[in-house]
């Protein structure tokens, strides 16, 4: 399974994602690439795609992407406040169909 991990996201989520491969999309030469682009190269090269941008899944068209989707929902994207959803970020890669999207954390966390 080969993840990518959004921009926004901190790198150090990695050690906690090691049973995958995991990078970003800095590590990719990706920094700043549109929506749009980042969905077709991630599609080309990833399974899942690992984001907190809520406003990726209305903005795209993703029927015909097999990519899979997981946006976490969390008041601010620090370390310290994502580690706590890893598990629930590891059992949604484990159940997670291509195309699919799946939210994890709780919406009182995004704000």
């Amino acid at each position: 399974m080969k993840i990518l991990l959004d921009e926004c996201l901190p790198r150090r989520l990695i050690r906690d994602l090691n049973r995958y491969s995991v990078t970003t999309v800095s590590r990719q030469g990706w920094s700043g690439v549109a929506d749009t682009e980042l969905l077709k190269l991630a599609d080309a090269e990833f399974d899942i795609l690992i984001t907190m941008d809520s406003n990726l899944v209305f903005q795209q068209n993703l029927k015909l992407s097999a990519l899979r989707i997981i946006v976490l929902r969390a008041f601010n994207s620090r370390y310290e406040t994502l580690q706590i959803l890893v598990p629930d970020i590891m059992n949604a890669i484990e159940k997670i169909q291509p195309g699919q999207i799946i939210p994890v954390g709780s919406p009182e966390h995004f704000r």
